[in-house]
């Protein structure tokens, strides 16, 4: 059985803010983490989608806010 059970918040976090170790994760391993880390459907905000965009220099997406399928 694995350990994973073992690791602390504070372990997790440091392991996370660690480049070196975050760069022996494979890009399907960030994916899979980019994917599911968010609790649910709140957390996703037109505002955090965009400051996700602005990180990672992307400018050919548009985040726009919907109403009840209205602009």
């Amino acid at each position: 059985m694995e350990n994973y059970q073992k690791i602390s918040r504070e372990d997790f976090m440091k392991f996370f803010r660690d480049t070196e170790k975050l760069n022996e994760l494979s890009v399907d391993d960030r994916i899979e983490i980019f994917r599911t880390i968010l609790v649910g459907s709140s957390d996703l905000t037109k505002d955090l989608l965009n400051e996700i965009l602005g990180d990672y220099c992307v400018d050919n997406i548009e985040v726009i806010d919907r109403n009840n399928g209205e602009k």
